[in-house]
């Protein structure tokens, strides 16, 4: 057992929060290994982790690949939310089966979709979930199995953020709706309504606080879940605004705010999965949603926490959007 102490399975290890949380616990010490579909062998060792061939849909690949793990982090959905409400919770059931055959501790990055307004503003770790979209129902199902498997001999860290954002982040709001991926900066777009605050979570912070719960997870209870304050933006316009600093520093052009164009959303949506995503979370920048960090401060001591102009740069640079002209 000594030996497989520091030894994780990273599911959605090519992903914004799994690549994050896979190098973070390699950083830290961990032997990690990552699950990865169409590989073209069936291991390889590199950026220091050990890569297998396989797919988190295959009941027998993640088995295999968990095996001698004590942590097991799901952070993998399907190509492109391609089928999302079919494969989700497949996918999940075979990390469950993976973790109780290993005895393996389960570690969901966790969202504000599950829950719905009569949670809202502020929401606690056991703030009632009345989630408002399919998504959202699923992710209310997602908890209540891996709550399930917490009674059947395996932990489960739950952690829920804000919209994520960083260097190496996947989908989300920041790439696909403040700016575009790849291309200066010239116009920043503002999905809320005026005055409506915004919270947001930098990837690198969250993955930090994750690697923190796993070195004490033999002292949480077994179904454990966390919040994360990450970077409250009090009227809807300091992210934007921080991205116009970060161009400015490094460019000396200021980019434009406009209006996020919802319209357009909503006539593309019917022909693109990854639009009506984005036009079913709307209700998320209507009202101003919150989460605190008590419980997590009471076991870390406190938050990882990059001042936002850091952390914006930075996110920046790694997608490409900060060329001198």
């Amino acid at each position: 057992m000594v030996g497989n102490i520091n030894k994780a399975l990273v599911l959605g290890a090519t992903g914004g929060i799994g690549g994050e949380v896979a190098r973070q616990l390699r950083d830290a010490g961990w032997q990690v290994r990552a699950l990865k579909r169409g590989g073209t062998t069936a291991q390889e060792e590199h950026d220091g982790m050990t890569w297998l061939r396989g797919d988190a849909m295959n009941r027998n690949d993640v088995m295999a690949a968990a095996a001698g793990c004590t942590v097991i982090v799901h952070a993998v959905n399907p190509p492109g939310y391609r089928r999302w409400n079919e494969l989700v919770l497949p996918m999940l059931d075979n990390t469950v089966a993976a973790a109780l055959d290993h005895g393996a501790t389960i570690v969901l990055p966790g969202t504000v979709y599950n829950y719905g307004p009569d949670a809202f503003a502020q929401l606690q770790e056991d703030s009632p979930q009345q989630p408002v979209t399919r998504k959202g129902a699923i992710r209310v199902e997602l908890e209540r199995r891996l709550q399930v498997a917490s009674t059947q001999g395996c932990r489960v860290i739950i952690v829920r953020a804000g919209d994520f954002f960083g260097p190496k982040s996947g989908n989300n709001w920041f790439g696909q709706g403040l700016i575009k991926p790849g291309q200066p900066v010239t116009r920043v777009s503002l999905p809320g309504r005026a005055g409506v605050g915004h919270q947001w979570s930098y990837l690198p912070d969250v993955a930090r606080a994750m690697v923190g719960l796993l070195a004490r997870r033999d002292t949480l209870e077994p179904f454990a879940r966390f919040h994360l304050a990450g970077h409250w933006d009090a009227d809807g316009q300091q992210m934007a605004k921080a991205i116009q600093r970060a161009v400015e520093r490094r460019t000396g052009m200021t980019p434009k705010l406009q209006a996020f164009p919802w319209w357009l959303i909503t006539l593309a949506a019917p022909f693109n999965p990854t639009l009506r995503e984005l036009r079913e979370m709307r209700y998320l920048w209507n009202e101003a949603v919150r989460m605190g960090n008590l419980r997590l401060t009471e076991v870390l001591g406190h938050e990882p926490h990059t001042p936002l102009d850091q952390a914006v740069e930075a996110t920046l640079e790694g997608m490409g959007c900060l060329t001198t002209r």
